[in-house]
């Protein structure tokens, strides 16, 4: 089962942050208000507390076979559930116990947390009003929905939350970053520095990481300084020793030190892979998997049916290859609403695969087979639905850019036969180098070494072709080195493939003041430039691996584009 990282989750077993003492202590005082009186249920705990859910589910279920109803017993097997991505069944467990004991406000959190990881913003807000009308100073509560509005595009009101947090809470690195990633997202740069800054006045490196990762900001000698200084430090943890490479790597390339700068970004990407169990070969296996389900036949048989909506826009591709310009050119076009990176349709595959698959025998996405017309329809209209919460606009159309949603481009055909797919293609030296020098919110295991980064890029690239093969034209492709080169062109192309009249507006896209929650927000409130279209030849020298693991696909966009693109 593909899918892509997913956000924060912090449960009541869990701290937030083990650098945060305010947190830590929210969380002491959320369990110290349900200590667990039975043994076999602080036996389940501690098991679970030790990384083993499997033997902490069984003594749960010997417990609930006597004790059906106990809400303490019902909450930590929600928590196993929530461990192992299984959000339904904890969510039906959570509300099982809330039942039983509705001032439980710790499995409240947890129930508000089952619900956003499926989607369901609305019922999860209104958990998360439960308990601050209860509680309205509660640190945990407060920071949960700020999150929650954060997801839900609701950037105005995340940064007032935001805003009041870190000024309730000053000696807190944690949230002057949030609320400096607020204020990042509604364009407010000047405040996010000085937010990002206040976080590195409390010793904090992800302070100088966010600074960084703002992609225009340059950092000053003395912040250079500082961050060789903190370095030195013995007892840095690694992910902040990660943040700090991430950083140097930065502030080394604006000098034009590529040395250093390639060193920097080495080091971080190799404490991060020493983090991760990924396997190349399980993500190119998948693409087998893939490829030999969506048959021509297959996609004969099931012509016609889904839902006849036009209105989403699928914008898939690998990150840093251009996705959020894109997007921010065809949302400034006054038809179309920008809605981000949203997770509904690998939520519903993650649903089809966890849920109706083991019915079927089968698993996502060979089980698509077995659902007919209207299953496909009922489907379709889940993620109408549930994306409708995004668009305040109303719109005729709007975008999806949700980049690995290139794994779901099959689904989404059947979903929707007559919606638009736009795959954004880089160069792929340029593409992978900068998802290299790139430290993402949400994970990316294939990116910390270069020959698994080329690997993927060579498996996305594959799976693509597979699906050029197979519906020839359903898929439109726009090249990013081109789009730099003859924006107007390019522009006025992409806009008669949607079906949409020439609006000046998307050529002026960086006049499009909404909110953006992307790694490229400030480059894209700036005009298109080309100063970093060949800007991967300066880190030519130690690119060998990539090189190899790309194979034949970097031969291929050399023959059809030529060496820079």
């Amino acid at each position: 089962m593909i899918a892509s990282p997913e956000p924060l989750r912090v449960a009541p077993s869990q701290t937030i942050s083990e650098h945060e003492p305010d947190f830590a202590a929210a969380e002491e005082a959320l369990r110290a208000l349900r200590p667990l009186r039975h043994p076999r249920l602080r036996e389940a705990a501690a098991a679970l507390g030790n990384n083993q859910p499997e033997f902490a589910e069984q003594l749960l279920s010997a417990f609930l076979k006597k004790h059906p109803r106990d809400a303490d017993a019902l909450h930590i097997m929600a928590d196993i559930a929530m461990r192992l991505d299984r959000h339904e069944v904890a969510e039906t467990l959570l509300a099982k116990c809330l039942k039983e004991s509705p001032d439980f406000e710790a499995a409240r959190l947890n129930y508000a947390s089952a619900l956003y990881k499926q989607n369901k913003l609305h019922p999860a807000m209104a958990e998360l009003d439960k308990l601050l009308n209860a509680n309205p100073e509660n640190l945990l509560f407060r920071y949960y929905k700020a999150f929650v509005l954060t997801l839900m595009g609701r950037h105005a009101e995340a940064l007032n939350w935001c805003r009041h947090l870190a000024e309730d809470y000053p000696d807190s690195a944690k949230l002057w970053i949030r609320y400096g990633n607020a204020l990042r997202t509604m364009g407010l740069r000047a405040q996010c520095i000085t937010a990002y800054r206040k976080a590195i006045e409390l010793s904090s490196p992800l302070g100088y990481w966010s600074l960084g990762d703002l992609k225009t900001y340059r950092f000053t000698e003395a912040e250079i300084a500082g961050m060789q200084v903190q370095l030195v430090r013995s007892d840095l943890s690694a992910d902040d020793r990660t943040n700090l490479y991430f950083a140097l790597g930065k502030a080394y390339a604006d000098q034009q030190l590529w040395d250093k700068s390639f060193d920097s970004y080495a080091r971080a990407n190799a404490l991060r892979r020493l983090a991760v169990d990924y396997d190349p070969d399980w993500t190119t296996a998948q693409v087998s998997k893939f490829t030999a389900v969506f048959t021509p036949q297959f996609l004969r048989d099931r012509s016609g049916s889904g839902c006849g909506s036009s209105e989403p826009i699928f914008i898939v591709g690998m990150q840093r290859a251009g996705s959020t310009l894109v997007e921010q050119i065809i949302s400034s076009h006054p038809a179309v609403e920008g809605a981000g990176e949203l997770q509904d349709i690998g939520i519903l595959a993650r649903r089809l695969h966890d849920v109706v698959a083991p019915k079927y025998d089968s698993e996502y996405p060979g089980m698509l087979g077995s659902l007919d017309g209207g299953a496909l329809r009922s489907l379709a209209e889940d993620y109408l639905n549930a994306t409708h919460l995004r668009r305040s606009l109303e719109r005729p159309f709007f975008t999806d850019k949700e980049p690995y949603n290139f794994w779901h481009v099959g689904f989404i055909h059947l979903m929707f036969p007559n919606a638009r797919i736009i795959d954004v293609r880089r160069h792929p030296l340029a593409c992978c180098l900068s998802i290299f020098t790139t430290k993402f919110r949400k994970p990316l295991p294939f990116s910390y070494r270069l020959s698994d980064l080329g690997r993927y890029y060579r498996d996305y690239a594959e799976l693509m072709e597979h699906f050029d093969r197979v519906l020839p034209g359903r898929v439109y492709r726009i090249i990013y080195e081109q789009l730099v080169a003859e924006p107007e062109f390019e522009v006025r192309r992409l806009l008669g493939h949607l079906g949409l009249p020439f609006d000046d507006s998307c050529l002026q896209f960086e006049r499009n003041e909404r909110p953006l929650n992307s790694v490229s927000n400030e480059q894209v409130r700036k005009p298109i430039f080309q100063e970093g279209v060949n800007r991967w030849r300066a880190y030519e020298p130690w690119l060998g691996p990539l090189k190899a693991s790309l194979g034949p696909v970097l031969h291929t966009w050399a023959e059809t584009h030529g060496a820079a693109g």
